[in-house]
């Protein structure tokens, strides 16, 4: 992975208010219910807001992330909430020390990071690897509409008063792949704004291909979705679910 978060941690869960975190827990409910399926990995973890949400549906949660300063929020955030959750610091391509896991997850675009082909299909590998028999796959990426038509249309503006970014865009070096240069304004204590910029490096990948590395790994029952909701990805969907079985 490209990026490791820097000071953008600090405001990650500000600018995520657009997530359904809760649509995506539901979404792992109905497939792998906590009676038969327990031990959930949360890889790309983040600030911790999926990885509690389900411990508090009832699963064994465990998170990683490549992010240290990511890391230290989630925990600050978990023990606020008197709940209990290893994390680690790894990345995700070289995930290892995970066994017979019931669930594995990468939500919210995090593979994404993940710029070179061969990691991508490296870290599939090792989560198929870390799974039970059984044992299922949740993640969603960027679509190639998103990556190549939506993400190009900046730049971008926020602005709520306490915090202020202009994030602009251009195309990165792989195809469907961008680079994000975020200048962010952060209303400090004293009423004083601090500066600080961040720069990210995405890419992505057809919907056929995510599928036929899963295959060639070994999953099964591939069910892709786009969208927050059941249906089949259309040429404009922004967002791609995929569910896999091992």
């Amino acid at each position: 992975m490209t990026n490791h978060y820097g000071r953008f941690a600090h405001v990650y869960d500000e600018l995520m208010t657009d997530i359904q975190y809760s649509e995506y827990v539901k979404w792992i409910l109905q497939y792998a219910p906590v009676e038969k399926f327990q031990r959930v990995l949360d890889i790309g973890c983040g600030t911790g807001a999926m990885a509690l949400l389900l411990k508090d549906a009832g699963y064994e949660v465990s998170g990683i992330d490549l992010s240290e300063e990511m890391l230290a929020i989630a925990a600050a955030r978990i023990e606020m909430a008197s709940s209990s959750i290893p994390l680690f610091a790894m990345s995700m391509d070289e995930l290892e020390g995970f066994e017979n896991l019931d669930v594995a997850i990468i939500p919210i675009d995090s593979i994404n990071y993940v710029t070179d082909e061969e990691k991508v299909v490296e870290t599939l590998k090792r989560v198929f690897e870390s799974l039970r028999e059984g044992g299922q796959l949740f993640f969603d990426v960027h679509s190639l509409f998103k990556m190549d038509e939506i993400f190009l249309d900046g730049p971008f503006t926020y602005d709520d008063g306490d915090i202020t970014y202009v994030w602009h865009t251009e195309p990165g070096q792989f195809v469907h792949s961008v680079y994000h240069q975020m200048t962010f304004f952060v209303r400090s204590e004293n009423d004083c704004f601090e500066r600080f910029d961040e720069e990210h490096f995405q890419r992505t990948f057809a919907v056929e291909t995510y599928k036929n590395w899963l295959e060639e790994i070994g999953f099964s029952q591939i069910e892709i979705t786009a969208d927050w909701n059941a249906e089949a990805p259309t040429e404009q969907s922004e967002r791609i679910f995929i569910r896999a079985v091992k």
